[in-house]
């Protein structure tokens, strides 16, 4: 007996047609982010990299890192707007690596969606590609995945790996850290690209509002929820490059303060932290009145205004302060080091 009907990959709900177009549509934003040290061009099985350039290391260490946007997704989609989130993507993994030092080289991303529309896809890898600019970076590849049935028609994940180097000697691991060491906060743009389940639970759950909604200084909730994660990497090479004693750095992600600071703290370490002098970004300050939240759980799970931690010796302060300065962020002395147990108390939460 045949069968009455044929059925083919595009009847199934994958059209290899729309993934070719959507290669030829992100191909300039893949090239804008070429460096020296790439090899070869978009659509290989496999990126190349030459290391060709760092010969002159004693010791050259490759430093990797992975991560997501996680739930902020959510809110791209619901908004229509998915021109930030490629930008999120990349500093996720470019300011993880920059805490320890590392240089990073290229980018990798991984997009998955339910129906694969190059348009709307071309703009979250454009978002990538100014990212890894940002970085100094190439975006050296990756992969788009149409999986109907896996994801509603109007989903989509996003993934990226990030690969950097770095001279063995020079790796910031925070094991010089000691009492009386400085801890030096620098802004962030906003709420970055962490506690996003808690930020849409009070937002669209608790207090009823829309993508559409007006929140603060014109700006409507969608996109205060979208401003792009801060990219660090220039900064903190400025800061190596101004020859600043860094001991350790911090990329606070998700966690907060009190999570992600012991991270790089000896154990017999803690950190005492003045939150007084943070100016907190107008976005995260407006979320802070409206929401019915403890402080202690604020500072757990968000940012609150800081993105990047130096922590150096007293002497080099100034320096550090001063680099920022010179590139547009703000930058506060928020805290010192302490003999301890490996945690962080914040004045006027925790004593």
């Amino acid at each position: 007996m045949a069968w009455e009907f044929q059925v083919d990959y595009k009847k199934s709900g994958v059209n290899i047609d729309e993934g070719n177009r959507f290669v030829n549509l992100i191909k300039n934003a893949v090239n804008s982010t070429r460096i020296s040290g790439v090899a070869g061009g978009i659509g290989s099985f496999a990126g190349f990299f030459s290391l060709a350039d760092f010969k002159d290391m004693k010791e050259p260490v490759l430093v990797s890192g992975t991560d997501g946007v996680g739930t902020k997704l959510k809110v791209a989609v619901m908004a229509e707007k998915y021109d930030t989130v490629g930008i999120d993507l990349v500093a996720m993994s470019v300011n993880d690596l920059a805490v320890t030092g590392a240089k990073p080289l290229f980018f990798l991303d991984y997009v998955a969606t339910g129906k694969l529309i190059p348009e709307k896809m071309c703009k979250v890898v454009e978002g990538v590609a100014k990212g890894c600019v940002d970085a100094g970076c190439a975006l050296l590849g990756g992969e788009t995945a149409e999986m109907p049935g896996m994801y509603a028609e109007d989903d989509f994940d996003l993934a990226g790996f990030a690969v950097g180097i770095i001279d063995k000697e020079k790796i910031v691991d925070g094991s010089r850290v000691k009492a009386g060491d400085a801890i030096i906060g620098v802004a962030s743009s906003g709420f970055h690209s962490n506690g996003y389940s808690l930020l849409r639970n009070v937002l669209f759950n608790e207090l009823k509002l829309t993508c559409d909604s007006m929140f603060i200084n014109s700006l409507t909730v969608g996109e205060a929820l979208l401003i792009p994660t801060k990219i660090y990497v220039n900064l903190v090479h400025k800061v190596i490059g101004a020859e600043v004693d860094i001991k350790a750095m911090v990329h606070i992600t998700g966690g907060g303060f009190y999570d992600n600071i012991p991270r790089v703290l000896p154990d017999n370490i803690s950190a005492h932290i003045d939150v007084t002098h943070i100016k907190l970004p107008p976005v995260i300050e407006k979320f802070k009145s409206v929401a019915n939240v403890e402080d202690r759980e604020l500072y757990r799970v968000l940012n609150m205004g800081i993105g990047y931690i130096f922590i150096v010796p007293q002497n080099d302060v100034e320096k550090v302060i001063t680099e920022a300065t010179k590139l547009g962020d703000d930058a506060w002395v928020i805290g010192t080091t302490v003999i301890g147990d490996n945690t962080v108390k914040i004045k006027g939460i925790d004593n």
